[in-house]
């Protein structure tokens, strides 16, 4: 009897070692934020794999119309030539589409989204708010055609790298989107292309799949 009860205590303690070794490499490893943790591991949805990019690339999606809608809208208004008012409809009418896309794409893949804009495009938005004139015909054109600019190339690398058909679909969109609005904003004349060229030749190389994109709403003031 006792040596059944001794050969049991044994057993207990060296599953009792195991497990105390085992124990910080099982915590260190599930930590957010370290290789293959929660902000950066790629999951499986029944529409294909969704990664960091995929996920990153949605809310960024929803974050452009929060405020790229209502600087439509308000171009509308404020305009002083029919381009720019025209240039405003277009961007009410494209990211009123892209949300209502975006939102049904976060939906069936159980993504939380943004419900405002963050604190630089409310700047942005103040920004234009406070324009008036040419001056704000000229703000308006510049602001959003360079972030529309940015964002064409990130929609090309989300396209080309994503493994599910649904932020595939979305990307797809945004493309048709996003040159749209490039190109009514060129056509209101106001654009300076010499800015946007230095712009381009300043900013960082265009990331790696790897890497979170560039923010599809992220112009230089101008």
């Amino acid at each position: 009897m006792r040596s059944v009860t001794g050969t049991g205590l044994v057993v207990t303690a060296l599953a009792a070692t195991l497990a105390a070794l085992l124990f910080p490499i099982w915590s260190f490893a599930g930590r957010p934020g370290q290789d293959g943790g929660a902000d950066t591991q790629t999951v499986a949805t029944s529409f294909g794999p969704l990664s960091a990019l995929d996920r990153d690339f949605v809310n960024r999606v929803r974050l452009a119309g929060l405020w790229e809608l209502p600087a439509g809208q308000q171009a509308q208004e404020r305009g002083t030539v029919p381009s720019v008012r025209e240039a405003g409809t277009h961007l009410v009418e494209g990211h009123t589409s892209l949300d209502r896309h975006v939102r049904e794409v976060a939906a069936q893949l159980g993504l939380a989204l943004p419900d405002r804009p963050n604190a630089q495009q409310r700047h942005w938005l103040a920004e234009l708010s406070a324009a008036r004139g040419a001056a704000y015909d000229r703000k308006f054109a510049n602001i959003l055609r360079l972030a529309h600019g940015k964002v064409f190339t990130v929609v090309a690398q989300v396209r080309a790298t994503t493994r599910n058909a649904l932020v595939r679909s979305l990307a797809d969109d945004a493309n048709r989107t996003v040159l749209d609005h490039i190109s009514v904003l060129e056509h209101t004349g106001f654009v300076d292309f010499d800015a946007i060229a230095e712009d381009a030749a300043t900013s960082s190389p265009s990331p790696s799949p790897s890497a979170p994109p560039p923010s599809l709403d992220a112009p230089a003031a101008t």
